[in-house]
Formats: C-alpha cells, structure tokens, sequence
C-alpha cells in the first residue's frame, strides 16, 4: 500500500458558521495504480488531494505513508514529503513565464533528492522538441505537459492532479491524459486524477465517487480504457 487515510475530517469555521469539507474518510493508495477521483465541485475532492499531498490539515483523522503518521509532522518534516515523494498538477500550469520549459523543470530537478534530467522528463511527456520554448510561445495543452514533466521529473512516489484538463478542450485534454497515462505505467507513480469529468474515470484502475464529503462509492474498472479511446 501507498498511502491510508482513516477518519479524515476537515472543518471549515466563519463565525458561528462551521461547514464540513470532509466527514469521516477512508481512503486507500496502492503502489503504481491510477486512481480517479469524481465528484462535483464542492464535493470534497481538492481538500481531500490537498491532505494527502500534505499542503493541508486534516481536523482530525490519520494519514500514513511508509509506516508515518503525516497528521503528526511538523511544517519541515511535511515539506520535505512533499519534496521527496509528491508531484503535484493542477488545473492553471503555474509555470515561470520569464523561464524556457527546459529551466521550468529544473527548477525541481535541482532540489530533488534522485530527479531524472529536465530533458528526460519533457521526452516523457513528448516535448522534447519545445524544451527551448517560454510558456507564452505554447499552446494551453502544451503549457500543462511542461507541468506534467516538472511534477514527475523528481521520480514522485504519488502523483496528485487537480482537475488538470479542466482549462482545456476535449483533443487537447487526451493529450494530456495520455501524458499523465504514461508516466504511470512507464515510472510506477501512484497517480490520483481529480476530475468532475466522469468520461476521464474510463481510464482509471479504481474510481472513487466522492460526494458532500464523503466517499460514496469505489468500483474497480473491468475494462480499463486507455486515454485515445475516451469518447467526450
């Protein structure tokens, strides 16, 4: 197993107002596969992602991964996961505008621990054509597979993606499923897609449905679909 979490609630208090993003989760990782995660917006999805990958708190609950309890770490330690083990896509690419794709990816090589080369990983994701190219100069879909490569090039164990083809049309998306497809099956991260989308939830192992913060349902796929043959 990768990762477990046990009991994870999360509340959320303005005032006298007190509102419940997560309310007694489960939820388990195993290593290499891909997960889904599906549900509307304000279901729950991005707080739950958000505390696995250790850039939130849970209110109470337990998160473990490799034998540590993550609820327990101090703000180093919980950086130094995120470092080490965690590669994070998210729906607006946060590239540096000022920087090539080949130096946007460095910038993570150079403080990872075992990171494969900025050209490496661009090569993965089929960009080793456009290393030399600043963000401005590409396209939307282009601009999330840098991401993509920045976020694998440190050789994650989990790879967690928010909506990562939320800002993109349906053929630029593919392209993007099937970067995020490869990097799973080829480097053996874990990898969570978070999506609204129940089309893209064809390409997962395991589809968790996650709603008014709770998980309603996990299903396996039979008949895993490779990105290609999603019909949007």
């Amino acid at each position: 197993m990768s990762l477990s979490a046990r009991g994870l609630s999360k509340l959320y208090r303005s005032g006298e107002l007190e509102v419940a993003a997560l309310s007694d989760v489960d939820f388990d990782l195993f290593q290499g596969e891909l997960v889904v995660l599906l549900g509307p917006s304000g279901s729950g999805k991005s707080t739950l992602l958000n505390i696995l990958g250790g850039l939130d708190r849970p209110t109470s609950g337990s998160v473990t991964f490799q034998d540590q309890d993550l609820t327990l770490l101090d703000d180093k330690a919980l950086t130094l996961y995120r470092r080490d083990h965690v590669g994070f896509v998210f729906q607006f690419y946060n590239l540096v505008a000022s920087l090539t794709a080949r130096e946007n990816v460095e910038l993570v090589t150079e403080i990872a621990t075992h990171p494969m080369s900025a050209d490496e990983a661009l090569a993965l994701v089929g960009l080793e054509s456009r290393a030399d190219h600043f963000p401005a100069e590409l396209s939307g879909g282009e601009q999330q597979r840098v991401a993509i490569a920045r976020a694998i090039a440190k050789r994650p164990n989990i790879l967690m993606c928010d909506e990562p083809t939320g800002a993109l049309d349906s053929k630029t998306g593919i392209l993007v499923l099937e970067a995020l497809a490869k990097s799973n099956r080829e480097l053996g991260a874990t990898t969570v897609v978070i999506t609204h989308n129940a089309v893209i939830a064809d390409m997962a192992d395991r589809v968790v449905l996650i709603g008014d913060g709770r998980v309603q349902e996990v299903r396996k796929n039979a008949t895993k679909k490779q990105p290609g043959e999603l019909s949007w």
